[in-house]
């Protein structure tokens, strides 16, 4: 026992392993955050165009 009642230091914790996984697979979050921004704005384009032409 440390004899302090807190728990002893076991590792990076559950933030630290996320900031590892983001670290790891940042080209890929970013690819897919720009894929998902331009399928959101020709998406938005066409819906202009045909919503513009039906009323």
């Amino acid at each position: 026992m440390n004899g302090t009642n807190r728990p002893t230091a076991q590792g990076p914790g559950r933030f630290g392993h996320i900031c590892a996984w983001i670290r790891g697979r940042r080209s890929a979050l970013i690819s897919s955050a720009l894929r998902g921004a331009a399928y959101g704005s020709g998406a938005g384009a066409v819906g202009l165009v045909f919503g513009g032409c039906a009323g």
